[in-house]
Order: C-alpha cells, then sequence, then structure tokens
C-alpha cells in the first residue's frame, strides 16, 4: 500500500472521527432578509440586509457542530446564500450558489433551510449571498471555535472581534446596474469607498466622521483575536494597524506558522486570523486598508478606509496614523508577494496533520488558463443593446474564461441534473489543458480571442489525488485573480512568475503548504494546488472578483459519488422534489 493512498485513507478516519466525536451541538438560527434604510457618506439609502444588520450577524459553532439556517427573502431579487469556507462533507446541497446547487430562494417571502455540517474547520470563515451581485451587503462571519478553546499557539486571545472589508456604493441600486451591465456587454462602476463593519471611515467626504466609523476599544496588554475577512467585492486588500506589528496564525479555517508582520494583503473570499496585543503607548490609532490592483486598467476603488483603535485609558482626541507608510501603492506587486510567499501550513502538529498529496500520488493534472477577453454581443442572447468595450470597430461584451470556456449556467441546477441523471444541463468535457502559446508573453496573437460558451464540468473520481495549476494569460487585461473552490480546502503548493513548465514542480512545497480555499494567482504566472478529491458532490469554482465571476470565469468540479454509506452523497433534504416531480420555477 503506498503512502499517497495511506494518507488519503488517514484523512477520511480523520473525518469520521470528527462527525463521531463533535458533541451533537445543533444550532438552529432564522435570517430574514430585508430592506433597511442605511445612511453612509451623508446618503441615505436601502441596502438589502440580513436581520437588519450590516454586515449581517455572526454564526460562532464548535468544529464539528452543524447549524440550520432558515432563510427568508422578503426581497425584491432571488438569491441565495453560500457558507464559504465550509466544506460541508457529503452535503452539496446546501452549499449555495444560484443554479448550481440550488434554484435562488425567491423575492416576497421565499423560503429555504440549509444544513450547514461542520467537520474539520477551524478558525474563520464567512457566509455571503451567491446570486449576482447581491452579495454586496449580505454577508457575515463565521466563528469555528476548537473543542474547549484550546489554541494551537502560545497566546490565548483574552477577545475576539470580527473585522470585514467591504464595498460601498453610494446611492445607488447595485442590482439595476448590474443587470443592465448584463443586458448591454458593459460592466457596474467601480464602488465609491471601501468599509470597514460596514462603515466608511472616511475623512474626506465632509460628513461627520464620528457617524460613519468602527471603533474598537483594546484594554492595555490583553491580546485580540481579530477574524479579517475580505467581502470587497472586487478588490484585493493591503490591511494594517497604525503603530502595531501583529501574527498571523490562520488562513481560510486553517492554521498557520505564526506569522510575525505589520500588514496583510487578503483577496476578497479569504479569511485571515491574526492575534494583537495592545502593548503600545496608550492613544487612538488607525487601522484601515486599501486596494491592491495590479491591472493594466484603472478601474478599482482608490478609497482608504479607516477605523479607530483606541485604548481604553486614553482620553485624548490626537490620532495616530500611519497607514500611509503600511499601506503600499495600489500597483505594488512585491509588497503584495512579501507577505503571501511566508506563508506557511502548521507542521509538526500531530493534531493538525498535513495531508498534501505527494508527486506520486496525483493521478488527476488539469492546467488551466485564466483569462479576459471581449466577445461580439450577438453571442449572447442577453445582450440587447451593445455597449460594451471596442471590438473591431464596434462595440462588444466583457468575457472572462476558464481554458478559453466562458461559463454560463442553465435553468436546471447541476447538482439536481447530476443526481437526477437529467441530460442536456451539462458536458464532461472542460479541456484538462489550455491550448498551446505563450500565456505570459507580451504578444499572444489570437489565442483564446474566441471563447467557448457553455457549461463544460471538470470530472474526477472519489479518491483521486488531483492537481490543478491555474495560468494567468496576458489575454486581454492581466492581473492577480483569487481562485475559490467549494466543498475543499487545498494545498498551495507552489506559485511564480511566468508560464508553468515540466521544471515548475522542481519548487513546490510539499512540506508545510498553506491550506486554502481562497488565493491570489499572480498577474502573468501561476499557481498550483493539490487535493485529495474525497468530498462527491457538485462544486463551484470561480474567480471571487465579482465582475470576472459575472462575466464568465468560472467552472464546476464534479466529484462522482459512491453507493458507500459513509462516504456517498447524502440523501437530498426533506422537501426535496423527486427526480419525478416537476422543478420548482420552471
Amino acid at each position: 500500500m503506498g503512502l499517497g493512498l495511506l494518507w488519503f485513507l488517514f484523512a477520511q478516519a480523520l473525518v469520521l472521527q470528527i462527525c463521531l466525536a463533535q458533541d451533537g451541538t445543533v444550532h438552529n438560527l432564522h435570517f430574514v432578509v430585508d430592506e433597511v434604510n442605511i445612511t453612509r457618506m451623508c446618503t441615505a439609502q436601502l441596502l438589502l440586509t440580513v436581520n437588519g444588520s450590516f454586515p449581517g450577524p455572526n454564526i460562532t459553532v464548535t468544529r464539528g457542530d452543524t447549524a440550520i439556517v432558515s432563510v427568508q427573502n422578503n426581497g425584491e431579487h432571488p438569491l441565495t446564500i453560500h457558507w464559504h469556507g465550509v466544506k460541508q462533507h457529503r452535503n452539496p446541497w446546501s452549499d449555495g450558489p444560484e443554479n448550481i446547487t440550488q434554484t435562488p430562494i425567491q423575492g416576497g417571502g421565499g423560503t429555504f433551510t440549509y444544513t450547514i455540517i461542520f467537520s474539520d474547520e477551524e478558525g474563520t470563515l464567512w457566509w455571503h449571498a451567491h446570486s449576482d451581485w447581491t452579495r454586496a451587503s449580505i454577508y457575515g462571519a463565521i466563528i469555528v471555535l476548537p473543542p474547549n478553546e484550546v489554541y494551537p499557539f502560545d497566546t490565548k486571545p483574552d477577545h475576539t472581534q470580527t473585522i470585514i472589508l467591504g464595498s460601498w456604493f453610494k446611492g445607488r441600486d447595485l442590482m439595476k446596474e448590474y443587470l443592465d451591465a448584463q443586458r448591454t456587454g458593459g460592466d457596474v462602476d467601480i464602488s465609491d469607498s471601501f468599509t470597514i463593519n460596514g462603515y466608511t471611515g472616511r475623512n474626506d467626504t465632509g460628513c461627520d466622521l464620528k457617524d460613519d466609523i468602527y471603533t474598537l476599544k483594546v484594554e492595555r496588554d490583553k491580546t485580540y483575536h481579530l477574524r479579517i475577512i475580505n467581502a470587497a467585492m472586487n478588490e484585493e486588500m493591503f490591511f494594517a494597524i497604525s503603530g502595531h506589528s501583529f501574527r498571523v496564525v490562520g488562513l481560510d479555517g486553517a492554521y498557520l506558522t505564526p506569522l510575525l508582520t505589520n500588514y496583510i494583503m487578503i483577496t476578497p473570499g479569504q479569511t485571515m486570523d491574526i492575534l494583537l496585543t495592545a502593548n503600545q503607548t496608550a492613544g487612538s490609532y488607525y487601522m484601515g486598508g486599501s486596494a491592491f490592483a495590479d491591472s493594466f486598467a484603472n478601474s478599482y476603488d482608490k478609497s482608504t478606509t479607516r477605523a479607530f483603535l483606541n485604548y481604553t485609558d486614553y482620553n485624548g482626541t490626537l490620532v495616530q496614523d500611519s497607514l500611509a507608510d503600511l499601506l503600499a501603492a495600489p500597483s505594488n506587486r512585491s509588497y503584495a508577494d512579501a507577505f503571501t510567499k511566508q506563508l506557511r501550513g502548521l507542521k509538526d502538529n500531530n493534531d493538525y496533520p498535513i495531508k498534501v498529496p505527494g508527486h506520486f500520488d496525483i493521478n488527476k493534472k488539469f492546467i488551466i488558463t485564466i483569462s479576459t477577453n471581449t466577445l461580439p454581443c450577438d453571442l449572447d442572447p442577453q445582450v440587447e443593446n451593445c455597449t460594451g468595450p471596442p471590438l473591431d470597430g464596434s462595440r462588444g461584451m466583457h468575457s472572462a474564461t476558464l481554458n478559453n470556456v466562458r461559463f454560463r449556467t442553465k435553468e436546471i441546477d447541476i447538482l439536481r441534473a447530476y443526481y437526477c441523471n437529467i441530460s442536456g444541463v451539462y458536458t464532461e468535457d472542460f479541456p484538462h489543458k489550455p491550448a498551446d502559446f505563450n500565456y505570459t508573453g507580451d504578444d499572444t496573437g489570437d489565442a483564446e480571442e474566441e471563447p467557448i460558451q457553455g457549461t463544460r464540468v471538470i470530472s474526477v473520481q472519489y479518491g483521486d489525488a488531483v492537481e490543478i495549476v491555474f495560468q494567468g494569460t496576458s489575454v486581454g487585461n492581466p492581473e492577480n485573480h483569487p481562485m475559490h473552490v467549494h466543498g475543499y480546502n487545498f494545498y498551495l503548493v507552489g506559485s511564480d512568475d511566468g508560464n508553468f513548465n515540466s521544471s515548475s514542480p522542481n519548487s513546490y512545497n510539499l512540506v508545510d503548504p498553506p491550506e486554502v480555499n481562497t488565493f491570489g494567482v499572480p498577474k502573468k504566472g501561476w499557481a498550483a494546488f493539490r487535493f485529495w478529491a474525497n468530498n462527491p458532490g457538485v462544486w463551484f469554482l470561480h474567480c471571487h472578483l465579482e465582475r470576472h465571476a459575472s462575466w464568465g470565469m468560472a467552472g464546476v468540479l464534479i466529484v462522482h459519488n459512491v453507493t458507500s454509506d459513509q462516504d456517498g452523497i447524502l440523501d437530498p433534504p426533506a422537501g426535496y422534489p423527486k427526480c419525478s416531480e416537476p422543478y420548482p420555477y420552471l
């Protein structure tokens, strides 16, 4: 029996052990989606929220728990909720992406109940809407505590606080803008500001800052577990705290070897756990975030969002502000790399073993190019009045692709089609590798200029050892792409500039790679991920820049089901229409 197979069996046994050992705690929650009036940047507007709060409520569980969340959508637009980073072991029914695992919850009072099964996740995750652009305001934190709150680092935190970075669209009907862009092949304008915990913290708007800034109060010499989430729509971000360093100890619900730093770069979709000790001179300090945007285009939010970090024993009014030194220029790629390349998984800890497949274990390998493109508008029947980017002397529509495939969904969700064996919804012919061209060269010729549109899925067998290499290209507008895979954490074993080639695996880190569910593929570079296909189901994968996902930079991973009662997909939830019954909403 090979070492790789032993690791796979061990991983399965570990998941089973967690499921059997969990204390059986079931958390019952109720989410009501509705519009409330929110004022930011001197402007009041109706905003879609959950339970009337922005951001939405935290979900706090212990590893191995289950949360049952009933969602009632009183809003105008259909939507779904995704539990980002929760593997949902054997339970794709509650993963949430629209038209991938379910039809959307209809507006005007529609309901759906999600069963969220936690397995070996531990740390900070998050939940958000997963329909069109509704996640701009529908999001919140998921806090997964270790059993008995025993952490694998030497300092137990005294307090915990979520810090959620987001986007603010001042006085705008974002869903109308998105639907208009879909009809014209165009783009949604950039956000008007970033936010921290729902507040812009802007001191350049002429508004009263005290009404639009978040404040974190800290006690001297106490250690704070800050749970950082990037919920911004289209920008990776730098984040820092004036006058303070901190340790990064977790990423995407998995632990890291602690990294001492005074800033982070965090992509949309990522979550990070940091430990901050309040050991500086008593005072008021700005913490804040701004964009990392290394594309050739100038279309990104250029604001800096701020919040106060105030010591409880300080009564003055002076605010310490070194953010200008800590938040790099938006295009400073080397500053971003200096942080991300230091991330390492937590090794030599038997409670959190690293189970990365070795070179000889890999039996399914994919190389996937990432490109932005422009297409003729007549290729998409949704486009009625073409006003997108220039194309051949006229106008085209924005497009984005994986291996030159622009992903499109059907009315029947892919999970139902797979489970019920319904033909005509998808095909299992996603290319294992791209056409040959100089992916990152200055002249890519006509490569990937005519994308294929369709619902082509990646297909692997249960138990496969999978490697996916995402390859950035120079086609269209190259930039860093945060790729997210549902249903799995994967090991980031390698990343570099330029074209991936046969010698690239020689640089892989198979000792302590970070375990992630979202990670940035560098501009005109590549990133390699490995995982064991031990979670059967239909799982969405996509760029977490919302504009790119809506243009088609997405796909689906099907890990084929098995008949074992312990390993196969769980039965559909109660009330799910039988395969012989009519499909709802059609």
